[in-house]
């Protein structure tokens, strides 16, 4: 395959928000960026003229892009800010300090105080987050505070000093924000329940405290308090708009490695996640081509080692989609709920997009290997004995029996063919019979390939359920074409996909490729027929109208035609005009009648 150009990457970019890298040619790390549309983002360093000197010289030294896809807006400041921590870019100068993001610690103590912290210790206690905003990091313990009285003093709560009488009472307990654990007035049990919905409001179940809110703000606005209402709004408001918890950064997840795989018949596509101290900081994507039909277990494993040993990983643990065999040291997760599992989801996400992306890349620079690709894997769904490179499609048109057409469109190798599309006037059927129009239209077409000699397609698709299938297959059986061609019929309600003497249809997959190319093909050929049946009935009206004129007859109505070129000019033509394409005659009949 040639080589991926920037203009060719730039194309291919999901609109996903997530974090961009630049690297030069030397493979060195040029800056890291987030965006909440990566191909928006990223295309305007290429389109736009830059103000400042130094951004003009680090999109010239530009070579390749690479990219992490994340959930949100968020989640992309937050991977940014890691990834700058590691890597330090040389044009990265936003971000390069050692700045960390606020958490909310439950202190592994008894009677534990929550406070917030910038630094993660590793001595029992809770963290969650982080947040991007200390302000609602606040607002946060605000409302705890408010709904559930807690201590602010450091001091060491052991039962033997609160029964030896050790503390006083301070301030806070007079002001009604401390039951006075220090004391022996709260007991563990109880404060330890007040920590336990405390959790559940730090983790977004909200709904309790802002039921209570909600009481209180109604309260004060009764009491025409109504500062202190909005006050209590606001907090409302911050707290129901908030998305607590991130899933790019989690402190229970510590060195992991990630991996997923995503394959199709002949390649298979497996995406690396590298966890340090809570943060994703690394992530690659490799593209394996299958030698034979090797299954996904034994391709994640020989990436497994091969990415490792390039990333120079130590670390301890995997997380993977499924069991593989590893080396014994290693610790196997297969995640199935919470943090690990959207930590898994995200790695196979962008195993995916990057699988979307190289075929959108292949499609430029390489259409023959897109092709065979589609091809073989409709070979697959379809059940057929050889690739499609050559179907036909048939659709009927007819409304209330009027003017009925068919139309035949071919696709060779996935792509229309028009040249060798094909329109049917419907001979032998009287009335609205589309299963008696299908049998005439699939004859004719094949009987006319045979006695011309011409190459015959190797998948018929038929638009319509059983009833046209059956309708179709009756003609091919009077040619002797059963079983030489496949044959499928599409029905629209739930693109079911009837096989001739079998009742029971197939379902593809609505994202499968393989699908969307048999719905193009049904659209195609409805586009196609539905035109030609408006043209014919149009044309019908307008021969009818002109030979409604005495002595004017249907190849006077074409000549007309031919010269005027619709019926609004021929009335408003001069008597003169008119004798020049009919002759003085017929012109007088015709002018009279339309004046």
């Amino acid at each position: 395959m040639s080589k991926i150009t920037i203009e060719i990457q730039l194309q291919t970019l999901p609109n996903n928000p997530g974090v961009y890298q630049f690297y030069d040619s030397t493979d060195k790390i040029l800056y890291v960026g987030k965006a909440k549309n990566l191909k928006k983002r990223v295309s305007s360093y290429f389109t736009k003229n830059h103000e400042y000197g130094k951004t003009r010289v680090m999109v010239k030294k530009i070579v390749r892009i690479e990219h992490i896809v994340v959930p949100t807006e968020s989640d992309a400041l937050l991977l940014e800010n890691n990834l700058i921590k590691k890597y330090r870019p040389r044009y990265n100068v936003l971000l390069k300090d050692d700045k960390t993001y606020p958490w909310i610690c439950i202190k592994n103590e008894r009677f534990p105080r929550i406070f917030p912290t910038r630094k993660l210790i590793k001595d029992g206690s809770e963290y969650f987050g982080p947040y991007t905003s200390m302000k609602t990091v606040r607002t946060l313990l605000d409302l705890i505070k408010s709904v559930y009285p807690l201590r602010t003093c450091n001091y060491d709560l052991s039962e033997e000093k609160i029964k030896a009488g050790k503390y006083k009472v301070c301030l806070e307990y007079h002001l009604g924000n401390c039951k006075g654990p220090c004391i022996g007035e709260q007991t563990a049990e109880e404060y330890e329940r007040q920590i336990s919905d405390i959790r559940g409001i730090i983790k977004g179940n909200f709904k309790s405290s802002l039921h209570y809110f909600k009481g209180q703000m109604k309260a004060l606005a009764a009491e025409m308090k109504f500062e202190e209402a909005q006050q209590i709004k606001d907090k409302i408001e911050v707290l129901e708009s908030y998305q607590v918890r991130s899933t790019i950064v989690n402190p229970k997840i510590n060195n992991v490695d990630v991996f997923s795989i995503i394959s199709d018949e002949a390649f298979a596509y497996v995406n690396f996640l590298q966890l340090s101290h809570g943060s994703i900081v690394g992530s690659h994507t490799v593209e394996i081509k299958k030698k034979l039909e090797e299954r996904d277990e034994d391709l994640l494993q020989l990436a497994i080692v091969e990415i490792r040993d390039r990333f120079k990983s130590e670390s301890k643990e995997i997380y993977l989609p499924f069991e593989v065999i590893v080396e014994p040291h290693l610790k196997v997760t297969v995640p199935q709920l919470g943090d690990k599992k959207k930590i898994l989801d995200l790695s196979k996400r962008n195993a995916k997009f990057f699988r979307q992306e190289r075929f959108k890349q292949i499609m430029i620079t390489d259409p023959d290997r897109h092709t065979k690709r589609i091809m073989a894997q409709m070979k697959i769904d379809i059940r057929l004995s050889e690739e499609p490179r050559h179907i036909e499609c048939f659709d009927n048109s007819n409304i209330q029996g009027s003017n009925p057409v068919a139309a035949c469109v071919v696709f060779k190798d996935g792509k229309p063919s028009k040249k060798e599309y094909r329109h049917y006037n419907i001979k032998t059927v009287d009335g609205p019979d589309d299963f008696a129009s299908m049998e005439e239209v699939v004859y004719r077409r094949y009987k006319r390939l045979l006695t011309e000699e011409q190459p015959l397609p190797q998948l018929i698709v038929i638009d319509g359920g059983k009833g046209q299938l059956s309708s179709a297959l009756k003609s091919l059986d009077v040619l002797g074409l059963r079983g030489k061609i496949a044959i499928i019929g599409i029905a629209k309600r739930l693109e079911e996909i009837y096989f001739p003497e079998d009742p029971i249809p197939l379902y593809l997959d609505k994202k499968s490729e393989s699908l969307k190319i048999i719905q193009q093909l049904r659209n195609e050929a409805h586009r196609f027929g539905i035109n030609f049946h408006r043209n014919k009935r149009s044309k019908a009206a307008i021969n009818s109208e002109l030979e409604g004129i005495e002595g004017i007859g249907e190849k006077t109505a074409e000549d007309l035609l031919k010269a005027f070129r619709s019926v609004k000019r021929i009335k408003e033509a001069s008597l003169e005009n008119l004798a020049e394409t009919v002759g003085m005659a017929k012109a007088k009949k015709i002018f009279e009648t339309f004046h």
